[in-house]
C-alpha cells in the first residue's frame, strides 16, 4: 500500500475557473528563469492568461527566439551576480534551471549557490515555484514514496536538488514558495530513447524497475496551479505553511520493460532488448521506487490531462505520425 498522506490541504482545487479569487490572479508579472522544455510551456500558459512574461537566457542569440514568442527576453546567469541586478519586479517566478554539464561551474556552485543568488535578488513578495526532481529519492526496492518519505540521494543531481530545496524552504520562512519534485518529463519532441526502440538497439537500462513519469503539459499545469494556490486569498489557504512540497508524477508508475514495449507495439518495432547487468547502464536506472501523487491530486491537479503513460504516448506518437520529431531523454 502507498504511504499515508499527512497533508491537510482542502480537497478542492484552488481558484475554480471563473471564480472571484481566480479573477484576482490574472494579469500577473511572470518571470521564467530557465526557459527550457517545461519553462516554455509555462510561459505560453502564462501568456495565454494575460500575464506579462519575461524569460531568461544566457545566450543573446536565443533572446531573439524568446522575443519572437511574445515574451520579454532577459540575459541572466545566476552564476554571475551582476546579471541579476536588473531583474524586473515580478509577482511570480518559475525556477527551472538544468545543470549545464559542459559548464566549468560545478553542480553545487550552480544549482545551490546560484539559486541562492537569485533568491537574494528578488522581491520578498514574489511567489516562487522551484522545479526539483523525484531523483532526490534513493529507494531501490520498488516501494511507494511521497513527500514524507526519507531522501538520501546518491547521485550528484539529486543531492544538488535536495540542497537547493532547503535553500527555497529557508527563503520561504516568511514568504510563499512551492517546490515541485517532477518525475521523468516527456511529451512532444521528447520521448525517451524512441530512436533506439525504433531501430532495435539495445537499451542501456535494465528491463525492471519503475519509471515515474509526467507529461510536460501536466507538469506545466502543476506550476500554474501552484502559483494560483499561493495567490489566492481564500481564508483556508492562509493556514497553509509558507513552503509547500509536491511530488508530481502521473497516476501509474510503470515498469521500464512495459513502457518500452508499448512504444515498440505502437511503432511495429522489434521487442525491446535491455542491457541488464551490463556496466554501460545509466546510474539513473538504478533507482526503483513508485511515486504516490495523492497530495498533488488533492491540492493542485485533481485530474491530469495524461493520467498514465499510455494516454501520453498515444498523444505524442500520433503527433509524430503527423510529422513531429523526438529527442531522447533517459528515464
Amino acid at each position: 500500500m502507498p504511504p499515508s498522506d499527512l497533508d491537510s490541504c482542502r480537497n478542492r482545487p484552488p481558484g475554480a475557473q471563473g471564480s472571484p479569487e481566480n479573477q484576482r490572479t490574472l494579469n500577473q508579472r511572470t518571470l521564467i528563469f530557465g526557459c527550457g522544455y517545461v519553462g516554455r510551456r509555462v510561459a505560453r500558459l502564462a501568456q495565454a492568461r494575460g500575464d506579462q512574461v519575461w524569460a531568461t537566457t544566457r545566450d543573446r542569440r536565443k533572446a531573439e527566439a524568446i522575443k519572437e514568442a511574445g515574451w520579454r527576453p532577459l540575459i541572466a546567469d545566476w552564476n554571475r551576480s551582476p546579471t541579476l541586478r536588473d531583474l524586473p519586479p515580478v509577482d511570480r517566478l518559475l525556477v527551472a534551471v538544468s545543470h549545464d554539464s559542459a559548464s566549468r561551474v560545478g553542480r553545487y556552485e550552480s544549482q545551490v549557490l546560484g539559486l541562492q543568488r537569485l533568491l537574494d535578488a528578488i522581491a520578498p513578495t514574489t511567489r516562487v515555484v522551484y522545479i526539483s526532481t523525484t531523483g532526490v529519492y534513493h529507494q531501490r526496492d520498488g516501494r511507494w514514496v511521497d513527500e514524507t518519505s526519507p531522501t538520501r540521494p546518491t547521485r550528484p543531481g539529486g543531492q544538488a536538488h535536495l540542497m537547493a530545496e532547503e535553500r527555497v524552504r529557508r527563503w520561504a520562512m516568511h514568504r510563499r514558495a512551492t517546490t515541485l519534485r517532477l518525475g521523468g518529463i516527456y511529451g512532444p519532441e521528447r520521448v525517451p530513447r524512441i530512436a533506439d526502440v525504433r531501430d532495435g538497439r539495445v537499451l542501456a537500462s535494465p528491463g525492471g524497475g519503475y519509471l515515474n513519469l509526467i507529461h510536460v503539459a501536466d507538469a506545466a499545469a502543476a506550476v500554474m496551479a501552484a502559483w494560483q494556490a499561493m495567490d489566492t486569498n481564500d481564508p483556508e489557504s492562509s493556514r497553509v505553511h509558507s513552503h509547500r512540497l509536491f511530488a508530481v508524477a502521473d497516476d501509474r508508475p510503470v515498469v521500464r520493460r512495459e513502457f518500452y514495449q508499448y512504444i515498440a507495439d505502437r511503432l511495429a518495432a522489434p521487442t525491446p532488448r535491455f542491457a541488464d547487468g551490463q556496466s554501460k547502464m545509466s546510474v539513473r536506472s538504478n533507482s526503483n521506487k513508485r511515486v504516490w501523487n495523492r497530495r498533488m491530486k488533492r491540492c493542485l491537479l485533481p485530474r491530469l490531462a495524461f493520467p498514465t503513460y499510455r494516454q501520453g504516448l498515444d498523444d505524442v506518437l500520433d503527433r509524430d505520425r503527423r510529422g513531429g520529431s523526438h529527442r531522447g531523454a533517459n528515464p
